[in-house]
Parts: C-alpha cells; structure tokens; sequence
C-alpha cells in the first residue's frame, strides 16, 4: 500500500449489538450506518485514546507488511447513543467515548486461533513474530492469541496492548533500541525460523515514509493528551520517530527473538 493511496473510512456507529466481554477494555459488537457490523473500541475504556493509537498504528503498519487485519474504520458515537442501555456500566463506558472511536471490521464466522489445532507456516510465523518484536506488542501468548481463522487464512486482531511506551514517554528513543524480551511468550516463536529472511524483506518495506504515512493517520483529537509535547505534531514526530528508530535497530529485537526460541527447540 503506498502512502498516497493510505486513508481511513469514517462511520457513524447506530446500534449497540452485544459487548464481549472477554475483552479486558469491554470491546462490542456494534453496527454502522453503512449496514456493516464492527468489533468497536472504545475511547473511554481504561487504555483510552492510547490503545486506539496502538490499534491503528499497529494495525496498518500489518497491513502494509503484507499481513490479513480486518478493516479498522474510525467510528463516530453520538452524544444520544447508549441511553437507553440497562446496564449502567456499559452506558457510562458509551457516555465516557461519545466522538471518534475506532473499530475493525467483525469478522463473522471467524473461530479462535489455536495452536494445538492450527500450525502456521515459517514464513508466516517469523512475519508475525517480527512484527510483534518491532511494536513491542504482550498479547500474542498462548493464553491469548489475538489471532483468528476466518476462510482458512490467520487474521491478526488486537494491537490494542503495543506500543507500550507510550504510556510513560520517558526515554522512549531508549526504549525504541531495546529488545523485545516477551518475544519468549509469543504464540509463534517455536515456528519462526525464518526471522532475519523476514527482517531484511520487511526493513525494505517499512520505511520512514511509509511509517509517517500510517502515524498520520492519528486524528488530532487522539492526541497530546499528556501535555508533554509542544504540539500534536509533535506528538505525532515522536511516535513515528519512535517506530524509524525501531526498524533501524531490528537487528537487536531479532537477536533477542532468535536466542528466545534456541531456549524453545
């Protein structure tokens, strides 16, 4: 996908479906004005508008990498919606997330990934792996895949918990160098043999430019909530510069990975 073509649909959310539950952010089912149904994230559940950035940008950032992720649409919630919801969790949650939200296309008759039952490919388990090294994402265990079967094909959900730095920016272009020490946890690891094969492919991939196009994709009403940065430009530098600073050191998430799953096999 190339950064001029990079754009996100807007929709307007019109009927609360279910919650599920599962989620520890209490994510629902809901419906659009354009007749579709979404798994929609809420900008008032606990992570707030930094795990809608963390599922953008790690969302499309898969996308551009060649890996299957639903849609994500920015999703509008009106100041009426949810009131006549009984349970008063739930509508204080509507109440706290009236604006723009973000929701990725429901997938409906997907099933859970599981690694007992489904094994993936090398290929496709170092794209994976690297990917999640390089977004430092904490929920792709066994517990927790965050991956489904939908038509045979392994979809990629939940990027929600990535990008955990920014919830203290203090020394973050540090925290861009570091390894990825969760790696040994990742659902994956054991198939991902193919890891530096998949690092110079994706370092080709994943340039500044295009790694500007995606974080510019965060809606201005997102961000500099913390009133550290000078302007939600600014904001929006850091995380990109973040990411750039991250592939250029690749080779250190990589290392790391490679001697987690030596310990594995």
């Amino acid at each position: 996908m190339s950064s001029a073509q990079r754009e996100i649909r807007t929709v307007n959310v019109t009927r609360y479906v279910t919650p599920l539950r599962e989620g520890g952010s209490m994510p629902a089912i809901a419906e659009a004005d354009d007749d579709f149904l979404y798994v929609l994230k809420f900008r008032g559940a606990g992570q707030g508008k930094k795990a809608l950035i963390a599922e953008l940008v790690g969302g499309e950032i898969a996308r551009t990498l060649g890996l299957r992720v639903p849609e994500i649409v920015f999703a509008n919630l009106d100041t009426a919606f949810g009131r006549s919801e009984p349970d008063e969790e739930i509508q204080d949650l509507l109440k706290a997330s009236v604006g723009l939200n973000l929701a990725l296309h429901y997938l409906s008759g997907s099933i859970t990934f599981d690694p007992a039952v489904t094994m993936v490919d090398t290929d496709l388990a170092s794209r994976i792996v690297w990917l999640d090294c390089l977004l430092m994402n904490v929920d792709r265990t066994c517990r927790n895949t965050n991956m489904l079967l939908w038509y045979k094909d392994v979809w990629l959900i939940d990027h929600g918990a990535s990008l955990y730095f920014h919830h203290s920016w203090q020394n973050w272009e540090e925290k861009a160098q570091l390894p990825f020490t969760q790696a040994k946890d990742h659902v994956l690891l054991p198939q991902a043999s193919e890891l530096e094969k998949v690092d110079k492919a994706f370092k080709e991939i994943l340039t500044p430019e295009q790694i500007r196009s995606i974080v510019g994709l965060i809606p201005d009403e997102w961000l500099d909530e913390d009133g550290i940065f000078a302007s939600k430009e600014a904001h929006r530098n850091a995380y990109a510069h973040f990411l750039e600073i991250r592939v250029a050191h690749s080779e250190t998430f990589v290392k790391a990975a490679q001697d987690a799953r030596a310990t594995l096999i």
